[in-house]
């Protein structure tokens, strides 16, 4: 019983760091969740159709988003290397090339985005929503590209062990995009009334403001001066840039496998109807806020086994990195219970019940995202299992491997399901969530397995 406790003990005894670590992560993460969720119960009151247009125009920007995020991710193991070692030259090399790279990504997804919107004519999904997607999807696009620049100033942030000023910077632009939503919107206080368009107009502003207010924060803080000041951006240097650009892509194809098994659920939901298609954005939008947690622990396992890796301490690596894993196994474990309890209410937030017009429509929204709810109270454990275990692996500077094990989960073996059992069953959504679950439990298990080998290979070597 001693040795199990003294285990325990080794592993609990980092929970706090580790919060402490990742906590501004998770508030800056569920503010721009927040952001979603505020969108989507505003859009909402406008019915299941807009609901559902979002939810469509979402699912193209959710694909490129996971490409500019995921290549951002490679500042951070970088820079916190760098940091460990008190390496500042390497770790200014590291952002200035990360920020000039992810710039130019973000502008190249943007025009992919407008190339690819007649597509959406093409896939089968309701009319009357593809109409009211096509001039949101316009405006939201475009929010790409401070999105991913704001992301490679945050992986920055992150690397240096500084999680709490992009939270600042996602809270302002938080209460900026919900105060314009509230405007345009509705059009209150005799601002036009322009529905969902007013959605992306309010996304598009909170996030130029968001990336100007955290240059500031970085121009007045001692501790970032020596890494941003007296920039060369005409002299590229191949060497760093290839560096990132092996460690980047391969994060972005992670997350773009993960994201994109979302992404068709979303359309497949959209083959069902607009109902589906609406219930399942409430069930996504609930869960992406409990992922934010995983977010943040991710980051700290990525910043904290990056600093042991420069520090070659892999003893220390491998017990923190097993403390975030066993913390975020916890936390997940409340989540849980909390859908199991709550997920028949829940989805009322998001409709209007009292309006005659849609209330037929409410009703089927509710009653079926209420059935995803329990299932999303299960894969939830392990969608935050992975992510962090992911982010524990890209402190390792381990990405193409993982890259691969992504694939197999999501598209060799969830989406099969998500597809059969959505479409070809009367399971229908929750056919589409079961292959989801399915997708993130094998990922999780895989990815643990190789953390476990490469860690282990460190120790002994």
């Amino acid at each position: 019983m001693s040795k199990f406790k003294n285990l325990i003990s080794n592993y609990t005894k980092e929970f706090s760091y580790n919060l402490k670590l990742s906590f501004p992560v998770m508030l800056g993460m569920l503010g721009h969740t927040f952001v979603a969720f505020a969108d989507n119960v505003m859009v909402g009151q406008l019915g299941t159709a807009e609901l559902a247009a979002v939810s469509l125009g979402n699912s193209f920007i959710f694909i490129a988003m996971s490409l500019g995020i995921g290549f951002t991710t490679a500042i951070t193991p970088l820079v916190a290397e760098a940091d460990s070692s008190n390496n500042i030259v390497n770790g200014k090399k590291a952002f200035k090339h990360g920020l000039i790279l992810s710039t130019i990504l973000s502008v190249l997804l943007f025009c992919l985005i407008l190339l690819f919107k007649p597509l959406l004519y093409k896939m089968d999904q309701p009319e009357e929503v593809v109409e009211l997607a096509i001039p949101y999807l316009d405006i939201v696009a475009l929010s790409l590209i401070p999105l991913i620049i704001f992301q490679a100033l945050k992986q920055f942030s992150d690397g240096l062990s500084n999680t709490k000023y992009p939270m600042y910077a996602t809270i302002v632009a938080n209460i900026i995009n919900i105060v314009l939503n509230y405007l345009l919107i509705f059009g209150s206080f005799g601002f036009p009334k322009l529905g969902i368009v007013g959605a992306g107009i309010g996304t598009l502003f909170s996030r130029i403001i968001m990336v100007y207010f955290l240059w500031i924060i970085f121009r007045n803080r001692s501790k970032f001066k020596a890494y941003i000041t007296n920039f060369d951006f005409r002299k590229i240097e191949k060497q760093i840039s290839l560096k990132l650009f092996n460690l980047g892509f391969p994060s972005a194809l992670q997350m773009f496998f993960e994201v994109g098994i979302f992404t068709a659920a979303i359309w497949l939901s959209g083959v069902l109807g607009k109902n589906p298609q609406a219930a399942n954005q409430i069930a996504l939008n609930l869960s992406s806020m409990t992922f934010m947690v995983g977010i943040g622990l991710s980051v700290a396992a990525m910043v904290r086994v990056g600093n042991q890796k420069g520090l070659k301490d892999f003893v220390s690596l491998r017990r923190i990195a097993f403390s975030i894993f066993f913390l975020t196994f916890l936390i997940e474990i409340v989540f849980a219970t909390f859908f199991l309890i709550f997920r028949e209410w829940l989805p009322t937030l998001y409709l209007d019940q009292n309006t005659l017009v849609n209330l037929n429509d409410n009703k089927e929204v509710i009653i079926i995202a209420s059935k995803l709810l329990l299932i999303a109270a299960f894969f939830q454990i392990f969608d935050g299992l992975q992510v962090t275990i992911l982010g524990a692996l890209r402190g390792l500077q381990d990405v193409k491997i993982p890259a691969l094990i992504t694939f197999i989960s999501y598209w060799i073996v969830g989406f099969p399901i998500c597809y059969y059992l959505g479409l070809y069953t009367k399971l229908e959504s929750i056919g589409i969530w079961i292959g989801l679950f399915t997708g993130l439990f094998v990922a999780s298990i895989l990815l643990y397995l190789r953390f476990n080998y490469l860690s282990k290979k460190l120790i002994s070597k």
